[in-house]
């Protein structure tokens, strides 16, 4: 697999702070955050639980505001949008996906797509988006006639049916098993390399860091480390 995309900034963040102020006590879960993230680019987000992935992924996704800093997609500035623009902003640019699947039980693969589909700007078809992520046989299936991996692969096309320029994934192997899991991340890495589509993908796991173009490590609500895979493997490569 190749290394890293030409670098065109999609996101840009300085200063970023959160802080949860919750009654008792002040939860610092980010501590200053100057991070970008590049177009077409699969960045892996790795660390311990409460280090300040998931906030960060929240903030950069419009379901979140920072207490402090600046957060920059491409020329919008994110921090000073109303409400009404970050869901906008979240409708027209980002893709979500999450460990767990949030299918509604009482529609079809292609229904639950479909409910995208219906209130994106230029969205593929359902069918088009399940058929992407190996599912195009399973789309009248609902998701209680579903493995796990399957349910999040449906997970997946809806998120993709819009045709977003960012997806952010929040631990979207966490319930899975090893080939369940790799099975997800195929799909993932499929749409980062037929689309173009700048991906972050949250994980515990760190052997998933070797299809990365770039590993962000978190530490105490600040980035660690980065570094550049100038080698990537597969999925199905990866050991587990």
């Amino acid at each position: 697999m190749d290394a890293q995309p030409e670098k065109e900034i999609v996101f840009h963040t300085r200063g970023v702070t959160k802080i949860y102020d919750t009654g008792e006590v002040k939860v610092h879960a980010l501590a200053g955050i100057d991070l970008e993230l590049y177009s077409g680019e699969l960045a892996v987000l790795l660390g311990p639980s409460g280090s300040g992935k998931s906030t960060l992924l929240n903030i950069l996704g419009g379901l979140d505001r920072p207490t402090a800093g600046d957060v920059w997609f491409r020329d919008h500035e994110l921090s000073r949008m109303s409400d009404r623009e970050l869901t906008r902003f979240r409708r027209d640019y980002v893709g979500f996906v999450f460990q767990f699947y949030n299918l509604v039980p009482s529609l079809s693969a292609r229904e639950n797509v479909a409910l995208v589909t219906d209130i994106a700007r230029d969205p593929m078809r359902p069918e088009e988006a399940l058929d992407l992520v190996g599912l195009g046989h399973r789309m009248n299936h609902f998701p209680a006639e579903m493995s796990g991996g399957e349910q999040q692969r449906v997970a997946i096309a809806r998120a993709i049916a819009k045709r977003p320029e960012i997806l952010l994934c929040d631990e979207p192997t966490g319930a899975l098993d090893i080939k369940t899991g790799t099975t997800v991340l195929e799909a993932l890495n499929t749409i980062n390399e037929q689309f173009g589509t700048t991906t972050a993908v949250i994980t515990h796991n760190a052997a998933i860091r070797k299809m990365a173009h770039r590993v962000i490590r978190f530490l105490d609500g600040k980035i660690s480390d980065v570094t550049v895979n100038e080698t990537r493997i597969a999925p199905h490569e990866i050991e587990w």
